[in-house]
Formats: C-alpha cells, structure tokens, sequence
C-alpha cells in the first residue's frame, strides 16, 4: 500500500517527538497493540545537531516493523532532513508548512507527501504541488466546521486534521470529511512513556481507534 492509502485505512498518525530509538521500538509495539498503523518521528528545528538521532529513530522503526507500522518523518522543512528521512528508511513526510520544492523533492525520492496548510489557497498550492493529501493544522483552532466549509469547493483534495486533535473530537474531524488524523500529545503521554506504562497508551490508542471507526 502507499502511504495514503495506510492513512485511509489506518486513520491515525502518531506524531512522535525528542524520544530514544529504544523509546520508540517499544512505543510502536504500544501503538501495534492498539490498532494504530502509522508513525511520525519529527525533527527539531531549534536542534540541528539531533537530526542524526531522527534519522537513527526513523531507522530502528522501520527496521522493527516495517508495514505493520509505517514510518515517516515530520516537521520536515530543508531538503537535508528529506534526504535523510529518504537514507534511513522513511516511507513518507509530514511538514508544518506548504513547500512546494520539499514536496517535489520529496515526491521524485518516492516518499509520500502531507504537507501542513491552513487556507482553501495553501491547501491547492499543496496539492498541485503533488501532495497525497494536505495537513490541515493546526484543525482545533479553526474546528471541524471549518474542515466541512474548506472541503465543499476541495472535495477533490485528501485531508488530514492535525493539531489539537484527542479522543473526544476525533469523530467530529472524521465526519468532516478527514482521510486521517494525526495526533501528538494527546495520544503520545512523555510521563506514560518513560515509567513504562505501555498498557496505558495501548489503551488509549484503542480509544482513538473506537472513536474514528464508529464515525
């Protein structure tokens, strides 16, 4: 399957930031366990010497899981970190922004391409640029209704609600019109994650797989 078509079917992405390879194995076995099929492992911009250590996670992921549990990069914004995403296995990028030479960059390695947008503008720069689908973000600010209106005149375009995103309005972005979801801090719980509840995000990952099934 391309990674569009995981999106589809899998529904959520995993936004992942500043964990240890070792974290992130175990992290993905979590998500596995609760039905989530896709992880981003974001770079760091205020950070470039931790760029390796991005690559290095994307690596370890797709190594451990290959397409049981497919991994990309987010947060992608030079053409370094899409070379590099490309090296160490990634199957697909994740950007704040609409770069329409990130996007063909990207495109002409064979990655797929979720670029980030916000206005009906960005959202068909984007796309024309030869994105998969356009990372609406960040969603909560502007809500599902927005998603909804966007989507009337762009029903043509696939769309993802990042940002804000949790348990109880992900049925709401889904209904809208959203391909998929991805989700950070609300699914990806630091504390959770470095005292070893594993269970606890397990169960959680099952939460947000109930809530966009049942939409």
């Amino acid at each position: 399957m391309t990674p569009l078509e995981f999106v589809k079917e899998r529904k959520i992405v995993a936004i992942v930031r500043g964990l240890k390879p070792e974290y992130l194995v175990r992290l993905g076995h979590a998500f596995e366990e609760g039905g989530i099929g896709l992880m981003e492992v974001t770079y760091d911009q205020r950070a470039p010497e931790t760029w390796i250590d991005t690559a290095r996670a994307i690596e370890a992921v797709e190594k451990e899981f290959g397409e049981r549990l497919l991994v990309g990069a987010g947060t992608v914004i030079t053409p370094e970190q899409v070379r590099m995403t490309c090296s160490a296995g990634g199957h697909y990028l994740v950007t704040p922004a609409t770069q329409p030479e990130i996007i063909r960059m990207g495109k002409a390695l064979g990655l797929g391409l979720f670029p980030g947008a916000l206005t009906p503008t960005e959202i068909l720069t984007a796309y024309n640029a030869g994105a998969d689908a356009v990372k609406v973000f960040p969603a909560s600010v502007l809500g599902a209704a927005y998603i909804k209106a966007v989507r009337a005149p762009l029903s043509h375009i696939p769309l993802m609600a990042v940002g804000g995103v949790n348990e109880n309005n992900a049925a709401d972005f889904m209904k809208a019109g959203c391909v998929g979801l991805g989700v950070g801090g609300n699914l990806v719980n630091r504390e959770w994650i470095q005292t070893g509840q594993w269970d606890r995000i397990t169960a959680l990952a099952k939460e947000f797989m109930k809530a966009v099934k049942e939409a």
